[in-house]
């Protein structure tokens, strides 16, 4: 298990390959949200998923306790849309992939810890990616200051909390997602705020696959 932080991030931690059932799996820790990660595939589409051209990717999100509700469909789209963008799916027609994520506990920043636990399962699943993605959530507070990472007291007291999921190549935005009431300078100040800390992140995923295979 790797573990870091930094850069006003809460601490993480993660452990890859620990499901044995799954092609690639991920537990990933911020502060005290963690999820599990399971991803099956590329392996056969059933019926009416198969694409000609490409891999059909499906994502599935399990709150902790009950049934996916409204949020969580919401949440499986962007989840989807940001692993869309970066995996080569063209090099896997007509199969099937399948990301199933299981919310461990929610205290606070929980998208932006199923991206991080989403990025690295596709990498232990050693699927064509034409980059990794991170996701930082930002908050601001009723003055008007951005906190990195917040929990959940942190997003509660918020005006508004922002999602970015950020690309290894370019720090491109591969999605946003908003809540609340920001104005476009806000928006700006937390998008550099989020870029800089993708930066501590991807150094993470560096150290932890490392140690990882220097292990093995």
């Amino acid at each position: 298990m790797a573990e870091s932080g930094g850069c006003c991030l809460r601490p993480f931690s993660c452990e890859q390959g620990l499901l044995s059932r799954p092609d690639g799996s991920a537990a990933f820790l911020q502060g005290s949200t963690s999820v599990l990660v399971g991803l099956y595939g590329p392996g056969e589409a059933k019926g009416n998923r198969e694409l000609p051209d490409r891999a059909a990717l499906e994502v599935l999100l399990r709150p902790k306790v009950g049934l996916p509700g409204v949020l969580e469909r919401s949440r499986e789209q962007l989840l989807r849309q940001t692993c869309e963008a970066v995996l080569l799916g063209a090099l896997h027609p007509r199969s099937a992939v399948t990301i199933v994520l299981q919310v461990l506990s929610d205290a606070g920043s929980l998208l932006s810890c199923c991206l991080n636990a989403a990025c690295l399962a596709m990498l232990d699943a050693g699927l064509p990616l034409s980059s990794l993605f991170c996701g930082v959530t930002c908050a601001i507070d009723p003055s008007g200051a951005i906190v990195l990472d917040p929990d959940a007291q942190q997003e509660q007291g918020a005006r508004a909390v922002l999602t970015f999921a950020i690309d290894s190549a370019e720090r491109k935005v591969l999605m946003a997602n908003t809540k609340g009431n920001c104005s476009v300078g806000e928006l700006q100040q937390s998008l550099v705020a989020a870029q800089r800390a993708a930066d501590t992140i991807f150094q993470f995923y560096r150290d932890s696959v490392q140690r990882r295979y220097s292990k093995s």
